[in-house]
């Protein structure tokens, strides 16, 4: 098999309904710009070559905003293991082992030899990151030249804080990624301590932290051209 590259909602509707309820489905929804999903497409895109009763999709996260909702995606990498016509997990983050598993569990096959090369090399070292929590926080403060840590997503904001700031962010046309904090409250409390600073949303550029929604309207009302200016890595 190999992996199908989901085009529109309606290709994906198509798609989804015309295969037996009984097939199981795996979606990977990933954006070209976050750094942990390129690794992750390899393994991705290796593991469909190892099960053939497993149909492997790939949907742009934010091209096609509108199936992202409706797997309620809040961060990439992020994957959606289906079967039966049914969700029966659901993965984020970048950890090709616990891919691996889940997707020899869901097809039921024997399990497959280690991911394509270049890619067992970080496997060690993204492991050990994970098991620690300021690792993991490093890593995702930095999935993205711009982060954004908010409560619910930019379809779907949850407290005004963060609609706002996502307003502000649209209205400067800059392109951000974002993280869901009500979906991980391990992520929510680290992440207190390692930016000391205690409420959301909070706002990161290169890694670092740029405040939340009052400092960085100060930063506006300081220099309105901030994010025109932005050098961003």
């Amino acid at each position: 098999m190999t992996v199908v590259e989901i085009t529109s909602e309606s290709h994906f509707n198509e798609l989804t309904t015309s295969l037996p309820s009984t097939r199981p489905i795996t979606i990977s929804f990933h954006t070209p710009w976050a750094a942990p999903c390129t690794q992750m497409n390899a393994v991705f895109s290796y593991l469909a070559t190892q099960y053939n009763n497993v149909t492997f999709l790939s949907v742009d996260a934010e091209a096609h905003p509108e199936i992202s909702e409706i797997f309620d995606v809040s961060a990439v990498p992020f994957f959606v293991l289906i079967k039966n016509g049914k969700v029966v997990r659901e993965l984020s983050g970048a950890d090709p082992k616990e891919l691996s598993a889940a997707i020899q569990e869901l097809s039921g096959q024997q399990p497959v030899v280690a991911p394509a090369a270049g890619v067992e090399n970080d496997e060690k070292e993204e492991t050990t990151a994970e098991e620690d929590l300021n690792g993991r926080l490093a890593k995702l403060v930095s999935a993205a030249p711009v982060m954004l840590f908010m409560k619910g997503t930019p379809a779907a904001p949850q407290c005004g804080f963060s609609r706002q700031l996502v307003g502000i962010l649209r209205e400067n046309q800059v392109r951000f990624g974002f993280f869901d904090i009500l979906k991980d409250d391990t992520v929510r409390q680290g992440l207190k301590q390692f930016s000391d600073w205690p409420t959301f949303p909070q706002l990161y550029v290169n890694g670092e932290l740029q405040g939340g929604l009052d400092i960085v309207k100060e930063i506006l009302a300081e220099d309105p051209n901030y994010f025109k200016n932005l050098q961003t890595v």
